[in-house]
């Protein structure tokens, strides 16, 4: 078996070429003060600004990060769904608003073709 010789070497610093030399702040560690930290935070502005640049790249539907999920849990905040039985309520009023105005029609063409027909 073979042997290997292997010089090693060893760097000291003085303290002040250490405090130069190396970050001893934990920087390095992912550790951010509180100022960081509020630098860092999203605003509701920010939110709307990332909103808008993705908005065609978030799927339609699924149950997280999507315009489902955005619907749905927006919708539970605001308590969208009273809004949602007016919306509803409007939707069976038009629906017989147009039935009761096709009847009108057809009776009015009916009394047009009896009175040229007579």
């Amino acid at each position: 078996m073979k042997q290997e010789r292997v010089d090693l070497q060893k760097e000291v610093f003085n303290k002040q070429e250490y405090t130069q030399t190396i970050n001893t702040d934990f920087t390095e560690l992912g550790v951010t003060t509180a100022q960081d930290d509020l630098e860092n935070q999203v605003t509701v502005e920010d939110f709307f600004t990332s909103y808008d640049e993705l908005f065609y790249d978030i799927p339609a539907v699924g149950s997280t990060n999507s315009h489902e999920y955005l619907i749905r849990t927006s919708g539970e905040y605001v308590d969208f769904d009273v809004n949602q039985e007016e919306i509803d309520a409007l939707r069976v009023e038009i629906a017989t608003l147009r039935t009761e105005n096709l009847e009108l029609q057809q009776e009015n063409a009916n009394l047009l073709l009896s009175s040229s027909a007579a």
